[in-house]
């Protein structure tokens, strides 16, 4: 039992670590899906860097990339939505402590 968690926990910790994953995932769950809205919505985030964190997300089962009619879309899953809500989880601390 306790390896599982042990795994759980560093699979967590490295996805949080990545630079622009919070955005990403925040990005995403207020409704910006296109690859387009993304990037606007995080200032300074560059193409190549927004592409490699995308493919990374997709690869690690947080989101879903849905191509229809040559369009493009990104969507949470279920252990997306739980990233995001660790984030914002972690913002709360920051601001109830370190504010």
């Amino acid at each position: 039992m306790g390896s599982k968690i042990s795994n759980g926990f560093e699979i967590v910790q490295d996805l949080i670590k990545l630079r622009w994953v919070p955005e990403i995932l925040k990005s995403i769950e207020l409704g910006n899906h296109r690859y387009s809205e993304i990037l606007t919505s995080i200032p300074y985030i560059s193409h190549t860097e927004l592409n490699r964190k995308l493919s990374t997300l997709v690869e690690k089962n947080v989101i879903e990339k849905r191509v229809d009619d040559s369009t493009t879309a990104y969507y949470l899953l279920s252990f997306g939505k739980d990233l995001v809500h660790i984030f914002y989880h972690l913002e709360d601390l920051e601001d109830k402590y370190f504010s």
